[in-house]
């Protein structure tokens, strides 16, 4: 009650807030991010000229997390569907300035600084939806004509991520809003109707890919036909996972990374990186790692007094569960490559600041758990 007390009648004290903050948390991400530090060293050979950069990204992703963390969740939830439509006009801006690369046109430049929208749109989708949900009663969810407006949030955005096009995102995206839609306490049957026509609808979506998209496909199902082509990839991954044994070849040893066997290994293929030089045991630490990150969301989630926070902490641990599954799965041969990169771990800015940016609403979730929303509990 003391705590409840003096969030209600000091929201700005920041002394209060850090006090608040989960710093087993912080320190989970920020060894999370060391293991990046190691796996990006590797890649390397040496701090440049990935693991350096990741060092500097991480301070700078870590200041905006806190940042973020001391925000009054009230704001952020009336800032929820001005920030939704600012990363949907971003989106759509994509289709007409974007950057293309490898096929595809999912970049933007923003003063300088070139970011991926699709990413920011995740976090904001999941923060639309949560605003939209926050109130809503047993009999309003039961209502098709309440779900209609939460519909279009998540289709708008995926419709407009597989224009680019980005499958693998475009339905992490939908995955993502569908786990708000379920937590928020929409009736399983509703899920089940939209899912029924999926399989038909695959088959006719299939014939319409882009021939990348479908060799992708193509190679996951059969790597062997083109080992030196489409299935080098994976061919080389599956071996380098396999070589690692269960204990591991050395750090900076493994001759599938040393000798540039591994494709992007300092991205889409890192996992395996690791795996190929820790080995089995290696592997299950960083598992760990990552399951205590993604449970420890989702006690958060539950720990919240209000439905605004619950939402939110549980679209983004979900979120950060969908990129971690993708990845490893990936990386492993279970589905076809989709360019994912593992968070805090993989080389890359733009990813890493949309996963700290979540981290920080999940954080700010936490410390304002037992605020209180206008008009009623959130």
């Amino acid at each position: 009650m003391m705590e409840r007390r003096l969030l209600r009648e000091a929201p700005f004290d920041a002394a209060a807030k850090l006090w608040r903050v989960n710093w087993l948390y912080v320190l989970l991400l920020c060894a999370l991010s060391g293991v990046g530090y190691v796996a990006l060293y590797s890649a390397g050979g040496g701090p440049e000229p990935y693991a350096s950069r990741h060092v500097l990204r991480f301070a700078a992703a870590l200041v905006l997390m806190l940042a973020v963390a001391m925000t009054d969740i009230r704001l952020i939830a009336k800032l929820a569907w001005p920030f939704y439509f600012l990363a949907l006009a971003l989106l759509a801006a994509v289709a007409r300035f974007g950057h293309v690369g490898l096929g595809a046109q999912r970049w933007i430049s923003i003063g300088g600084v070139l970011m991926q929208p699709s990413e920011l749109m995740k976090i904001a989708l999941v923060l639309a939806l949560a605003a939209w949900f926050r109130r809503a009663s047993w009999e309003r969810m039961g209502n098709p004509l309440f779900l209609i407006p939460p519909m279009l949030a998540v289709l708008v955005p995926v419709g407009l991520i597989l224009k680019e096009p980005n499958l693998g995102t475009a339905v992490i995206t939908a995955a993502v809003g569908g786990a708000v839609f379920f937590a928020a306490g929409v009736r399983w049957w509703k899920f089940a109707l939209v899912l029924a026509p999926v399989p038909l609808l695959a088959t006719f979506a299939f014939h319409h890919l882009h021939g990348y998209q479908r060799a992708r496909i193509e190679t996951f199902l059969h790597p062997e036909r083109d080992p030196l082509g489409a299935g080098y990839n994976i061919i080389q991954s599956k071996i380098a996972l396999g070589s690692g044994g269960m204990w591991g070849e050395g750090f900076l040893h493994g001759s599938q990374g040393k000798l540039d066997f591994l494709p992007e290994k300092q991205t889409d293929f890192i996992f395996t990186l690791l795996g190929e030089q820790f080995g089995f045991v290696g592997s299950v630490v960083i598992l760990s790692l990552l399951c205590l990150i993604i449970l420890g969301g989702m006690a958060m989630a539950i720990r919240c007094r209000h439905q605004f926070g619950r939402l939110v902490a549980l679209g983004i641990a979900v979120n950060f569960s969908l990129y971690v599954f993708v990845n490893i799965a990936m990386n492993a041969g279970a589905i076809p490559v989709g360019g994912v990169p593992l968070p805090l771990v993989s080389h890359g800015g733009s990813a890493m600041m949309t996963v700290m940016l979540g981290f920080g609403l999940l954080m700010s979730v936490h410390v304002h758990r037992d605020v209180e929303f206008p008009e009623g509990e959130g």
